[in-house]
């Protein structure tokens, strides 16, 4: 069998991956990859604090409350600034402050990404022999080989239940899979040939 090469996600070197899920060629990229997700979470908690200190009435602010709400680069702010574009008052040395309207209506204010993932209920099954088909029924349904339903089953954590030696898998779960296209048994066959 021949193996796929994957390309590592932080070095960019192909690997051989162990697994399916497999993103990085060693455990230093891998590593790499925790430390680089670890600083951009600790960027946005800092970018956060900042933007949590500024107060709604005030009229201007200073170019790193702009950089935090806003997500506009540093150069970009003062290239603006230069250009007369973005009005703004000088008080001093590092005492630019920008018209807070102006900006607002230049660069729409910066939405934080969502990272966090509802929680799943667990779906409750019927495994009783009448709500279920055979591993045997399945294959003689959809016209598939029993290894390609085991696949299946696994890959999409179907539940199953073994009696003497009949597996069962429950009806609504199979039927999902293969009656509304999340895998398309006519493709299967086709690559098959």
């Amino acid at each position: 069998m021949d193996k796929i090469e994957k390309q590592c996600a932080v070095c960019g070197k192909p690997f051989i991956p162990k697994t399916v899920e497999s993103l990085y060629c060693s455990k230093n990229c891998g590593n790499a990859a925790y430390r680089k997700k670890k600083l951009q979470k600790k960027k946005e908690e800092e970018r956060q604090a900042i933007v949590e200190k500024i107060s709604d009435d005030r009229l201007y602010i200073s170019v790193p409350e702009a950089i935090a709400m806003f997500g506009v680069a540093k150069s970009t702010l003062y290239r603006l600034i230069r250009q007369k574009k973005l009005p703004a008052v000088n008080l001093g040395t590092r005492l630019v402050r920008i018209d807070r309207a102006a900006i607002k209506q230049m660069f729409p204010i910066r939405q934080t990404p969502l990272v966090k993932k509802e929680k799943q209920t667990a779906k409750l099954y019927s495994l009783e022999p009448e709500n279920c088909y055979t591993i045997g029924e399945i294959s003689k349904k959809y016209g598939i080989s029993d290894s390609s339903v085991y696949k299946h089953i696994r890959k999409f954590s179907i539940p199953t239940r073994q009696i003497g030696n009949y597996v069962y898998a429950p009806k609504s779960e199979i039927d999902s899979i293969y009656n509304y296209g999340i895998i398309s048994v006519n493709q299967i066959v086709i690559i098959c040939l």
